[in-house]
Formats: structure tokens, sequence, C-alpha cells
């Protein structure tokens, strides 16, 4: 039986240009951004083994190609699953569940920021990856979560853009920034996160709402260092912690990146 703690990072479809709003669609998994340096960061825990969860096999077969070539000291590998398919899902709880009969934690990180078509359009299919996409996960893997040799854990990746309060404030620096479908569905997938937190919590689930701030990443063509994104090890770092069980204080708490708490 392995006895590394099994952890799988979801991703997703990535859109570039979210401040001019023209927006294109790219592949983007756990072998982009935010998912792969996740990833990366916990492969050097010979502990851990990763499940990289992409809707491409080709390009989670070259992040896998690309960690191993980093000699890991933990266990990865690839599952296929598009997080904006429940018939996806299924197949890669039941995958799972055949290869290794048991999750120890799931991270919530597909995610989408807009798209094309009318802005009913683009809130329709943000919806479907970012806040129905984290419902999914949490109904068909909390029957492998609650089989875990530790503690189940579970991370929805967030965003600050997601918060109401924060988007009443004219004066917040991110205040011209429109991306309407993006924040409402973060904000829709704080409630599934809290709503998880309910469900699953009387059972020892640690649930986090995760927003790694200002972030260089492959989410948008503004997600980059040039323009004063932070770099990816900084906001990923907080999840390796509470991947560990070294961050439980924050369970059932909205965290901004360098934010004890965030407004809902």
């Amino acid at each position: 039986m392995d006895t590394k703690q099994l952890i799988l990072i979801t991703g997703g479809t990535s859109v570039t240009s979210i401040g001019s709003e023209k927006m294109t669609d790219n592949l983007l998994a756990a072998n982009g951004g935010i998912g792969f340096e996740l990833a990366r960061q916990l492969l050097a825990d010979p502990k851990k083994h990763v499940l990289l969860g992409s809707r491409s096999i080709e390009k989670g077969e070259n992040a896998l190609k690309e960690l191993q070539s980093q000699q890991p000291k933990g266990a990865v590998e690839v599952i296929q699953v598009d997080v904006a398919s429940e018939d996806s899902v299924a197949a890669a709880a039941k995958e799972i569940e055949n290869r290794h009969g048991r999750l120890d934690a799931l991270v919530n990180n597909a995610g989408i920021v807009g798209g094309t078509g009318t802005n009913a359009q683009q809130l329709t299919a943000c919806l479907q990856t970012n806040a129905v996409g984290a419902q999914l996960m949490g109904d068909y893997f909390a029957p492998l979560l609650r089989k875990s040799t530790g503690t189940p854990r579970i991370i929805n990746v967030s965003s600050g853009a997601g918060s109401i309060t924060v988007r009443l404030d004219r004066s917040h620096p991110r205040a011209a920034m429109k991306a309407t479908a993006y924040r409402v569905s973060k904000a829709a997938m704080n409630m599934v996160g809290a709503c998880q937190c309910s469900e699953f919590g009387g059972e020892g689930f640690k649930i986090f709402i995760y927003g790694p701030g200002y972030t260089v990443s492959n989410l948008s063509d503004m997600n980059k260092a040039e323009l004063g994104a932070k770099p990816t090890s900084e906001g990923t770092a907080p999840m390796v912690a509470m991947l560990n069980g070294e961050r439980d204080e924050d369970a059932e708490k909205y965290i901004e990146y360098g934010h004890d708490s965030f407004p809902w």
C-alpha cells in the first residue's frame, strides 16, 4: 500500500487578456503556472504522491516529463480530468479509486478568466469551470477522501477578485478591472467552499479557501512579473503548508496571500 500523501491537483482552461477583456482560449492544467509549481514544491518531499489533473493528456504528459527531469523525491503521475464535465470527473474518480483506493487531498486549482461570446456566455463558462467544477470535484472525490490515511484536505484556489466587499471599494487598486464573469464565478466558488466546510467539516475534513494573490501564472496575460506579479513560488508556498497540516488554523476561512483573513 502506498503510504505517501496522495494529492490531486486539478487544472482547466485558461484565457488571456483579463484587463482588456480580449479573451482567447488556452489550455491550462496542473502543468502550468500555480498547479505546476505546487506539484514541483510538493515533490521535494519523498512522502508525497502527486496526481496531475489535466484535461489534455498530451500537456499532462509533457508536465510529467518536466517534473521527472528534475529528479523529484516524491512520486507523480497524470490523471485526465476536465472539471467542467461531470462525466469526466466521475471517470477520474473511478480511475483513482481503481489505482489507489483513496485520496488524501484535493486541490481545486482549475480556473478560467472568461472566454468568447456575450457576457452571459462568458459567465456561464466561468461558473461551469470555477464553481460547478469545484462542486463536482467535492461530490465525486469525497468518498475517496473519507478513506484517507490521514486528515482529508481540500484547497479551493480562489481569488481576491471574488470578494464582494473589495468589489464595492472604488478605491481598491484593481477596481478598474472589470472581469465580471471571473469575479462572479470566484464568489460562487467561495460559497461552494463554505458549503463544503459545512458538509464535511464535521467529519474531520480540513477545507481551505485560498487566493494566491497577484501571482505569475498562465491564467491571463496580466499575470506577469514585469507587470508586478509576485513569483509563483511565493503564492504557492502557503498551500504546501496547508497540505502539510501546518496551517490548520486557516481552515474554514477565506484567506488571501499576505492576509490572515480576507473579506467575503
